[in-house]
């Protein structure tokens, strides 16, 4: 089984590395006694997030989700890296592809699959719903110091 590679930490920051997203199919997640899901790794913990979580997921060709999920409270939005597939949202199903963002509020019953001839590789972000304010959009602060490489 793959495993991530810690790049460097300090107070301020955590750096890790998943490896090359062609090879995301060598992780695999375990959830329990017998479920197991093969090509899905998640990284908050490992780069010690506070205000969400996120995973990295490949399907491989003629693969799904194989459930329907919601969440209380998270909100979630997935990325498609490469590959080309569909979404499911309360019954609705479109297509995906890579450059493909989906956002889905925590109520939402969603799926994936991967119904392509090439691996689905997917990168969902998980956050507390309801909670960014025009305040937060303007959080950024530019500071008057020269970067020094």
């Amino acid at each position: 089984m793959k495993r991530m590679e810690q790049v460097a930490s300090a107070t301020n920051f955590s750096a890790v590395n998943f490896g090359k997203l062609s090879e995301l199919n060598e992780y695999v997640l375990e959830l329990g006694p017998g479920v197991k899901i093969p090509g899905k790794v998640f990284g908050g913990a490992a780069v010690h997030a506070t205000g969400g979580e996120f995973s990295f997921q490949m399907f491989q060709p003629g693969t799904e989700t194989g459930f329907l999920h919601t969440h209380k409270n998270h909100e979630e939005l997935y990325f498609f890296l490469g590959g080309k597939g569909e979404f499911q949202v309360d019954g609705e199903v479109f297509p995906v592809t890579e450059g493909s963002v989906v956002r889905v509020a925590p109520a939402g019953k969603r799926s994936v699959r991967n119904n392509g001839s090439e691996p689905l590789i997917m990168l969902c972000v998980q956050y507390r719903g309801n909670t960014f304010t025009a305040d937060d959009a303007a959080d950024g602060v530019i500071l008057n110091e020269p970067v020094k490489w």
